[in-house]
């Protein structure tokens, strides 16, 4: 994908983003049927990381189960 074709998509955080911008943006991309992520405090600088809409889900999955808590 083009750079310009990231620029013309909707991206949005989540309601719990701290104010500091230490947050990830995502974007669904309708046009592949992916999900884009970034790193919202580089903003249009970030490197965007895309996923398929079936790897994103077994993520977001494994994120609400705990399995990718850091143990401290």
């Amino acid at each position: 994908m083009t750079s310009a074709e990231f620029d013309s998509i909707s991206w949005r955080k989540g309601s719990r983003c701290a104010a500091n911008g230490t947050c990830v943006e995502i974007a669904a991309m309708g046009t592949v049927r992916a999900i884009a992520a970034r790193d919202a405090k580089h903003g249009d600088a970030s490197p965007v990381l895309l996923f398929s809409v079936r790897e994103w889900r077994a993520f977001t999955d494994r994120v609400k189960q705990g399995d990718l808590d850091a143990s401290l």
